[in-house]
């Protein structure tokens, strides 16, 4: 019963360091994702994240609306007899996603060192005299000398450019007037899926009289172009590889 208690336990401790690794370098989490595609943040309150703190500024004062009796006009409406623009659940809207980004970033480091170091024994109370020539000079028992450089370069270009436009659907009106929007569009071309999907929160403000809205009025903005079929499993590594390429430390 002892042996194999002993013979288990090295096993048991190898099992449980190799869990406690894996959940260190977030192997797990990405041993999971193996086979699809990585998982976009959901929309959430923001105000829920353990880091949020309520921001504090001046505010006007309310002002109360102007009383214009026999008036046909409504304050804020962009049309004479109705506002055209999305206001309420389920109103169309069309987002316009228009991203050109560019970064470029280079860096280069150099480094050099040389030292030398020298150190003998000269006279040692007359001892120096007993240690013969042909073993050792005692004036120059230790002479080094070194040289380090070391030059470093660095470079990052990139460039990316997305220009989308699709309809999306209001999906709630917030206690505060902002409105939710979710827009899917989904291509089939030769057993080519293609998938579009915009998701965040809009100001009807925000909207233009075309009923269009831009992707930077947009608060908490997931936006995702990709898609599934035979040209993508092509153009993907196959699982063993992608497992291999997490798992292995070189």
């Amino acid at each position: 019963m002892s042996t194999r208690g002993s013979v288990r336990s090295p096993a048991l401790a190898a099992v449980a360091l190799l869990c406690l690794l894996l959940n260190g370098c977030g192997l797990l989490g990405r041993l999971s994702d193996v086979g699809r595609p990585p998982e976009m943040t959901p929309t959430k309150d923001p105000t829920k994240e353990p880091g949020w703190r309520p921001v504090s500024m001046p505010m006007p004062g309310r002002e109360a609306p102007p009383n214009e009796a026999n008036s046909l006009w409504r304050q804020g409406s962009r049309a004479f007899f109705k506002d055209q623009r999305a206001a309420a659940v389920g109103d169309v809207v069309t987002i316009v996603v228009s991203m050109n980004d560019t970064a470029n970033m280079k860096n280069v480091t150099s480094a050099a060192r040389t030292s030398t170091e020298a150190m003998g024994m000269a006279n040692l109370f007359g001892l120096e005299s007993l240690v013969p020539k042909t073993i050792a000079d005692p004036s120059k028992l230790v002479n080094t000398s070194s040289g380090n450089t070391n030059t470093g370069t660095g470079q990052i270009q990139r460039t990316e450019a997305v220009t989308l436009r699709l309809a999306g659907v209001v999906t709630q009106v917030l206690p505060n007037g902002n409105l939710a929007v979710v827009a899917r569009q989904e291509f089939l071309v030769n057993s080519e899926l293609r998938v579009l999907q915009v998701t965040g929160v809009i100001r009807p403000q925000d909207i233009a009289s075309d009923n269009t809205v831009l992707h930077d009025r947009m608060a908490e903005a997931r936006i995702a172009y990709g898609g599934r079929g035979q040209l993508t499993d092509l153009q993907t590594a196959r699982w063993g590889q992608q497992v291999f390429d997490i798992v292995s430390p070189f």
